[in-house]
């Protein structure tokens, strides 16, 4: 058992990490692959999965997400040495075993549910995560759809570090998590069996999360384990086939537009909003709580009173 970790200092740490596997790396050229393959397959049945443009958009807004995480993965490194080194108490420093692993696992996928839950229910988060629903079609690039920003949120996810896990075993969780995501986002995959879709997300079960049907609209929330869902009441059933996207289009294809568009509409409602109350709305409430007031009819009713004013003069 290794319980030396908390004592190594930052450059012995970025060692351990440059030395650990890069499943995302190695897998990359297998995922293109895949992806090669359902667009031929559903291209040879006719079945309406791709769109050239579209495609295109996702592969570059998943480029442009490569590139962010490559520059600021430094930062991220050092944010995660310096709570565990800090922050942890040396009490709950957990031994480097597979069982703490597989835990770091289980509670590093809990808080995926609840950074995901938070991003669908909290405008401000929702502007990172909406760039991943924007696709009005389901294909494995969608996974690819990845906000450029997306790396603020490891904020939820320090408590997996604060409780003593290594910092190794929980980079390695998330390349994993990242990798089980990839095959979910595809219609070519039908019904596994019951057991499966009980206890895992599957592309049966996640389909749902992607449909702007109104009875799935803020459902299945989970990453890896469906069972999430299940326990705090946000699991349902695929009861009918999903309408894929938003329920606001962005009718775009620009992969930075895709990226930002919701925070340029945040800036533009907070302009607009009248009292503090309605700009804490705009930015922190839950997607379209704020409603901005509607310019075309306040003009008509504004030309009403300057008419009402000239015959009086």
């Amino acid at each position: 058992m290794d319980f030396t970790t908390h004592k190594l200092n930052y450059e012995q740490l970025l060692n351990q990490y440059h030395n650990s596997p890069k499943y995302l790396l190695i897998c990359s050229p297998l995922m293109l692959l895949f992806v090669f393959l359902e667009y031929r397959y559903t291209q040879s049945k006719n079945i309406k999965a791709y769109e050239k443009k579209d495609l295109w958009a996702s592969i570059g807004i998943g480029s442009g997400y490569l590139i962010v995480t490559s520059i600021t993965s430094l930062i991220t490194i050092k944010l995660i040495w310096g709570t565990y080194y800090y922050i942890c108490p040396p009490a709950l420093i957990l031994p480097k075993t597979w069982w703490s692993f597989l835990l770091c696992f289980v509670v590093y996928d809990l808080l995926r549910y609840w950074a995901h839950r938070i991003a669908h229910e909290q405008r401000i988060w929702w502007a990172s995560h909406v760039t991943h629903h924007s696709s009005e079609y389901y294909n494995l690039t969608v996974s690819f759809r990845l906000c450029w920003i997306d790396q603020v949120k490891i904020i939820f996810f320090l408590p997996v570090i604060v409780l003593g896990f290594d910092p190794i075993h929980f980079f390695i969780a998330h390349q994993i998590a990242v990798l089980y995501q990839f095959w979910q986002h595809t219609e070519t995959i039908k019904e596994l069996p019951a057991w499966v879709e009980w206890f895992f997300v599957t592309p049966t079960n996640h389909r749902v999360h992607h449909g702007k049907n109104e009875c799935f609209i803020d459902k299945n929330y989970g990453s890896t384990f469906i069972i999430w869902d299940r326990l705090f009441g946000t699991y349902i059933a695929p009861t009918e086939r999903p309408v894929y996207g938003i329920t606001e289009p962005v009718n775009s294809y620009n992969p930075a537009y895709l990226v930002f568009h919701e925070y340029i509409d945040i800036i533009k409602d907070v302009y607009s909003a009248q009292t503090w109350k309605e700009k804490w709305t705009a930015v922190f409430g839950r997607p379209g709580a704020y409603k901005r007031p509607n310019t075309a009819s306040i003009v008509p009713e504004l030309n009403k009173q300057e008419d009402s004013v000239a015959t009086t003069d």
